[in-house]
């Protein structure tokens, strides 16, 4: 593995639990520095870190908050 992707990993802290979790993917990269950007991709999908799963949170925290608003107005 290049020098680059090593200390990519090391300071992405996502990708870096993904790859303790998922060691498979350690054999990828050794063959391909190219699926860095997969890996990534797959870590922001499982942690819900993607900008979709940010904004449903919000939505969330603001329905629930709204509901609340409405209880109390009651």
């Amino acid at each position: 593995m290049n020098l680059y992707t090593i200390n990519y990993i090391k300071s992405n802290p996502p990708v870096y639990n993904f790859l303790r979790e998922n060691s498979s993917w350690y054999k990828v990269l050794n063959r391909d520095p190219q699926a860095l950007k997969r890996i990534e991709e797959l870590a922001k999908a499982k942690y819900k870190l993607r900008l979709s799963d940010r904004l449903e949170k919000l939505s969330s925290n603001m329905n629930l908050i709204s509901s609340f608003m409405e209880m109390l107005k009651e």
